[in-house]
């Protein structure tokens, strides 16, 4: 089990349950992302049309809506891989948006984890050499990064493919080992783009159980890109977009 200090402790109705999930806690909710009148155009189309959106500390958000609706580049824009045209957005505090090229990088890398629709995991390595890359890349030893991938690897039930390639891993172990990748340097947010659109029903559902299960045990927020209706169901709350605007 690792052990991850947070501010408050998060608590969720059981999520195999009908019942929605409601964040609970016993202290007033802290703001984790502020997206401020955000634009975007891709020559002169303009994908993203003024954006306002707000995420509470520890909240798992879905954001849904039709293919080209702007979903993908708003949540590459959160998380700092792409720049807005215009409006502010601050994570956890810090305004991402006034920041260079190589600040933005190391901002990525200590405070947000990604998780795709396909796993992205280099093939050469190894599912525990994958885990620990974040961890080069933040310039902690070998051993400390080491000691981290192994946990998160028990965390996730993986502790017997310490040294599989993705090759030899299943559709649900290669997400498993992405997740365990996005939590490598403790980041405050997960931001995950069709996390469970390659993966069969049984994974699915597995996947979705997992989300919830790190949101209880570290406190992590999470937003997801997704056009799963069950996944979109059991979240905090469900953003809609059309068009390059939220739905009211």
């Amino acid at each position: 089990m690792i052990v991850v200090q947070v501010d408050k402790k998060i608590n969720v109705l059981n999520t195999h349950t009908s019942e929605p999930n409601i964040l609970k806690t016993s202290k007033p909710l802290e703001r984790m992302i502020d997206v401020k009148n955000i634009t975007k155009s891709f020559g002169q189309l303009q994908v993203l049309k003024g954006i306002d959106l707000h995420i509470d500390k520890g909240e798992i958000v879905s954001i849904v809506g039709p293919s080209g609706a702007g979903k993908t580049t708003l949540l590459q824009i959160i998380g700092t891989l792409d720049r807005p045209d215009g409006g502010q957005v601050v994570v956890d505090g810090v305004d991402v948006s006034r920041m260079s090229s190589g600040k933005l990088a190391d901002f990525r890398n200590s405070h947000l984890g990604f998780v795709f629709q396909f796993h992205q995991l280099l093939p050469e390595f190894t599912a525990l050499e994958n885990v620990m890359i974040p961890a080069f890349i933040a310039g902690k030893s070998g051993s400390e990064a080491k000691h981290r991938a192994k946990e998160l690897l028990d965390f996730m039930n993986l502790s017997d493919r310490l040294q599989h390639k993705p090759n030899e891993l299943s559709g649900g172990e290669k997400q498993r080992v992405a997740v365990a990748r996005a939590l490598m340097n403790q980041p405050s947010v997960i931001l995950a783009d069709e996390p469970s659109g390659s993966l069969d029903s049984k994974n699915k559902e597995e996947l979705h159980n997992l989300f919830f299960k790190l949101r209880e045990e570290f406190g992590q927020t999470f937003v997801i890109v997704t056009h799963d209706e069950q996944l979109a169901q059991t979240t905090d709350r469900t953003i809609k977009m059309k068009d390059g605007r939220l739905e009211l």
